[in-house]
Formats: structure tokens, sequence, C-alpha cells
């Protein structure tokens, strides 16, 4: 019944005609209103944007339905129809992202046994190629540095490049190095080639230039040591380098970075 009411209701905003002035009135408190609600936080506020939206997109839709579109066909009005589907398309995909991200899940980390002893053995896997040994060495730094036991955590530099200035680095920091005699199926071919050469029970990757947090271990690998049947966690990115749309706006911190959408919004949406 509450659907039904508010289907209704939107359907009467969109619909009700207004005068160019009144229109241009409820436009401008209609963007004051989508201000003031966004500065609010949670699932009230972000319900409240999500209908705002949806509101003013069903009044332009009615109006694009209702006003716009030739009375006679002519290549005007096949242009026309073809702008009308993509928008069409895009009010669809719009629709589709809020029902995917208006209850995002947040998960928390599952506390690991009390008794050390059962915790599992990590092989950490740092896949690297062509990047630069400045670059690396700080991942491979910080992975030895996870808080794990130490008996129970083995570190692995996996070198597509097989160059001796890694292979003397590894040796020096106590990480194993493992290489292959090619480079087939690239990223891929080499972790496959490293998980045929090592035996911990869980495997960790990170890209080369991803620093993994002291505590990353400890706030994963309890949803892993829950659930027997769990064979994956995927964990979002926090990048320390600014990305490109930072860099090349200048925004600095003060614009969160583009990937925070998909590890902060989406995929947390998509989580169930």
């Amino acid at each position: 019944m509450r659907i039904l009411v508010a289907l209704l209701c939107l359907g009467i905003y969109a619909a009700t005609p207004l005068d160019l002035h009144t229109q241009l009135a409820v436009a401008v408190g209609t963007f004051v209103l989508a201000i003031l609600v966004g500065r609010g936080k949670g699932e009230l506020s972000r319900l409240a944007l999500v209908a705002i939206s949806i509101a003013a997109t069903a009044r332009y839709l009615w109006w694009r339905f209702s006003t716009t579109l030739a009375d006679q066909w002519s290549l005007d009005a096949v242009l026309g129809a073809v702008l009308l589907a993509a928008e069409l398309y895009s009010c669809a995909m719009l629709v589709l992202a809020y029902v995917q991200s208006i209850a995002p899940l947040a998960r928390k980390p599952v506390a690991l046994p009390g008794d050390v002893s059962r915790w599992p053995s990590v092989d950490v896997f740092i896949p690297t190629y062509n990047e630069p040994l400045e670059v690396v060495r700080v991942t491979v730094l910080a992975a030895r540095a996870l808080d794990w036991p130490a008996d129970k955590l083995r570190v692995h530099l996996l070198d597509d490049g097989r160059r001796a200035q890694f292979r003397a680095f590894a040796a020096e920091a106590g990480v194993g190095y493992i290489v292959r005699p090619d480079n087939r199926h690239a990223k891929a071919g080499n972790l496959n080639h490293a998980l045929e050469r090592t035996n911990g029970e869980f495997v960790a990757i990170f890209d080369c230039d991803h620093v993994p947090a002291r505590s990353f271990l400890q706030v994963t690998m309890g949803l892993l040591v829950r659930d027997p049947e769990l064979a994956l966690v995927q964990t979002p990115h926090h990048f320390y380098s600014p990305d490109p749309f930072s860099r090349n706006l200048r925004t600095g911190p003060s614009v969160p970075a583009e990937s925070e959408l998909f590890y902060g919004v989406i995929q947390r949406g998509l989580d169930t």
C-alpha cells in the first residue's frame, strides 16, 4: 500500500503542469533541498537523496515525453528518439545503481581464535615485472612487518623480470624469491607458478605498489578461519598516491579518490 501511495505521489508530482516561473522555483527549491539533505549522514539522508533524484528525473522524463517529441516522422524525430532512448537507458542505470547502493553492507572484522596455535599459515605473494625497486621495496618491507606469528608468515617476491638486483634485495630482506623460465599468462601465470612452490594454508596477494597495513591479516583472516567454505576475501584499496583525477585537477585530499566510489559504495552494495 505504501508503495502504491508513493508511486501515486510521484506521478502527480511529475505530471503537474507549471508555468515557467513556478517551475524555476521548484527547480531551485529541489536543488537547495538536495544540498541540505546531502549534508546529513546515515540511511535516512541517503534515502531522501534517492527520493529527490527519482522525483526530479520522473518530472524531466514526463516533460520529454509530453512536450519535446515530434508529431511527424522526420530526421529530427528519429534523432530525437535516439537521444530519448539514450536518456531512458541512463535513467534505468541510475535506478539500478540506487537499488544496488541504497543499503550498503558494512562488515566488521571477525575475531581470531584466542589460541595463536590455531592461526593458519599465510604465504604473501608480491608479483612484479618491470616496476622499480624503490616501489617494490616499500611493499615487501610492509609485508614483512605484518602482525602475524613469524613462524606462520612467509613473504615471497615473484619477479617476472628476473632481475639480479631484486634477488639480492629479497635475500637481504629475508623473503622468498621466486622466478620462472617464461612469462606465460602474465601475472596469473606468475601466481600459479608460485602456488605450486609454496604450501601455506592461505595466500595473501598484493600488487607491488600496494602497501599493506600492519593489521591487514588480523582484520581479514578471522572471516576465513570462521568459515571453512569461504574461499576469498577482497579488501578495498586505499591509495597513498593521488589517482589521475586528483593529480591532474590538483584537488588533494579535499575530494575523495575515484576508487572510493567502487570500494566504498558499489562493492559494499553488492555484498550480501
